[in-house]
C-alpha cells in the first residue's frame, strides 16, 4: 500500500497513513494526490482495519498543493485533478479529503506544524482532528485568486458555524490549534497530537467492528433527514446488531471483565 508520496502500515487492526514528501513540507502534487486515494480505496477494502489515523512525515503536516510541480504539468496536470470520465460524484482533487469521509471506519487527523489550503481539506476529511496548540491551519485558497475545491464545501459545514465558514474562506486568515478547538475546526488540541491520535484509534479499533462501521454510518446518514427517516435509520442499524455473536462478545467481555475478541468480516 506504501508509496513514495504515501507510506501505510497496518498494526493490530489500526491502519497509519502518513503524507511522505517532507522536503517539500509534504507539498501535494498528482503523485501524492494519486497515492492518497489509492490508500482510501485499499484501506476501504481492508477488513481487518478498523480505524486509520492520518498524519504527515517531518516538520508539518500539510503546506498545501505543490504549485511548482502543477505549474511545470501544465494542463494534463489540471486535467487530471478534474477528471471524472470513472463516473465518481468526486474527482481526484476532491477524493484526498472525501476518500477518509467516505470510509466506513473512523479517521482521526494528527496535525502538526501547519495545515494549509489542500492540506487543511485532507484533515477536514477526518472524523476526528488532534492538533498542537501551536498548529497553524489556514482555507488558504483565496489568497491565490481560487476557492476551495477539493471537497470543503461537503465538510466545513458541518464543522463550523456558517459565518464561521464564511470568514475562513473569504479571508484566508491563519488559526492556531488552539482557536481552531473554539471553532470547532479541530477536535482537540494536544502537545503530542499523534500520541493522542493513535491512543483513540486503539480505544476504538477495541470496540465491536460492525457497531463502529454502523455508528459511522448513522452519523453520517442521519444528516439532513427529518426527523423520523433519522430514527428509522438509527433502528434499522440497532436491529442489525443486536443479539449477533460479535454484540454478545462485546456484553461478555464487559460482563466478564476482559477484553473482547471480534472476527472482522
Amino acid at each position: 500500500m506504501s508509496s513514495d508520496r504515501v507510506q501505510v502500515s497496518v498494526d493490530h487492526h489500526v491502519a497509519h497513513v502518513r503524507l511522505n514528501r517532507p522536503e517539500k513540507r509534504n507539498g501535494i502534487d498528482l503523485a501524492m494526490f494519486e497515492a492518497l486515494a489509492a490508500a482510501g480505496d485499499r484501506l476501504a477494502r481492508e477488513p481487518g482495519v478498523r480505524a486509520v489515523v492520518l498524519s504527515g512525515n517531518g516538520a508539518v503536516f500539510c503546506a498545501g498543493l505543490d504549485w511548482a510541480a502543477f505549474l511545470e504539468l501544465g494542463a494534463e496536470g489540471s486535467g487530471k485533478l478534474l477528471d471524472r470520465s470513472d463516473g465518481r460524484p468526486d474527482n481526484l482533487a476532491q477524493r484526498v479529503s472525501r476518500t477518509w469521509a467516505d470510509l466506513p471506519v473512523p479517521v482521526i487527523a494528527a496535525l502538526h506544524g501547519v495545515a494549509f489550503g489542500g492540506g487543511l481539506q485532507i484533515a477536514l476529511g477526518a472524523d476526528l482532528r488532534y492538533a498542537h496548540p501551536a498548529t497553524q491551519l489556514s482555507v488558504m485558497e483565496i489568497r491565490y485568486g481560487l476557492i476551495p475545491d477539493m471537497g470543503l464545501s461537503t465538510l466545513l459545514p458541518g464543522l463550523v458555524r456558517n459565518d464561521v465558514a464564511r470568514e475562513l474562506v473569504f479571508t484566508g486568515r491563519r488559526v492556531s490549534g488552539a482557536e481552531a478547538v473554539g471553532l470547532g475546526l479541530v477536535t482537540r488540541a494536544c502537545d503530542e497530537p499523534l500520541d493522542a491520535a493513535l491512543e483513540t484509534a486503539r480505544t476504538i479499533a477495541a470496540q465491536s467492528p460492525k457497531a463502529i462501521r454502523a455508528a459511522k454510518r448513522l452519523l453520517d446518514g442521519s444528516r439532513g433527514l427529518d426527523t423520523a427517516a433519522a430514527l428509522r435509520l438509527e433502528s434499522d442499524l440497532q436491529t442489525a446488531l443486536l443479539a449477533t455473536p460479535e454484540q454478545m462478545e462485546a456484553v461478555m467481555a464487559v460482563m466478564q471483565k476482559r477484553a473482547a475478541t471480534f472476527d472482522d468480516a
